[in-house]
């Protein structure tokens, strides 16, 4: 790519991201503006994808509410995106979870989560 866009790209690439991947249950704080108000409204649910890089990197978050799917795609490096927190690790066998589309109620949900306690596994 031509450096010109590479540096003036690196001044908007934003710090503070944790690192997750695909799989993993996240909260993102995302910035809402009403009139001449602006508050931050959460959107928690699981990574179902990530694509594109650098500036254009983009992540979709899907949940449940109302017992209807609801996905958002979020820009990662978006000014409107206050904060990203982790609310738990999983192991994905994929790299996309689309097939999380064709669940039902707590199947919807569900992906091998990752063990935090030092138990030794047999």
């Amino acid at each position: 790519m031509n450096p010109i866009i590479n540096e003036v790209s690196a001044t908007q690439l934003k710090q503070d991201i944790p690192s997750f991947k695909v799989g993993d249950g996240i909260r993102v704080h995302t910035k809402v503006r009403e009139g001449d108000k602006e508050r931050i409204q959460i959107f928690a649910g699981i990574v179902i994808a990530r694509k594109g890089g650098s500036v254009n990197e983009a992540f979709t978050v899907r949940r449940i509410s109302y017992g209807e799917g609801v996905e958002r795609v979020f820009p990662l490096h978006s000014p409107n995106i206050a904060k990203i927190e982790m609310d738990r690790e999983s192991v994905p066998m994929r790299a996309r979870l689309y097939y999380l589309r064709g669940r039902k109620g707590k199947a919807a949900m569900a992906i091998k989560a990752k063990r935090y306690d030092g138990a030794k596994s047999k």
